[in-house]
């Protein structure tokens, strides 16, 4: 769905800690990632602390159906918060949203 907006897609992990390793190997750091809250391993809450906290840290657009952590995802740091199941249309205007922020 990332592509068909015409952006590049760098990366995609299945789980946190992946998500942290992929980050640090890219050579150009992507200029949003979209992060789920529940995965294997290390959770997108923990995974978003880790990358926020980075000298320049990545624009973070939650994308989750557990909606009890919005607000944490939020005062962590978080760009925003799409709860799932989300439109095409609410993912590409967020994604613009970030990007104009950059």
């Amino acid at each position: 769905m990332i592509s068909t907006f015409g952006f590049r897609v760098v990366g995609k992990a299945n789980n946190g800690k992946e998500a942290i390793e992929i980050y640090n190997a890219l050579n150009k750091k992507p200029n949003v990632i979209l992060m789920d809250h529940r995965m294997p391993v290390q959770n997108g809450l923990d995974t978003a602390l880790i990358l926020l906290k980075l000298k320049k840290p990545p624009k973070i657009i939650f994308t989750s159906a557990d909606i009890s952590i919005k607000s944490r995802a939020l005062a962590i740091g978080g760009l925003t918060f799409l709860e799932k199941p989300f439109s095409v249309k609410a993912l590409h205007d967020e994604i613009m949203k970030a990007l104009a922020k950059s």
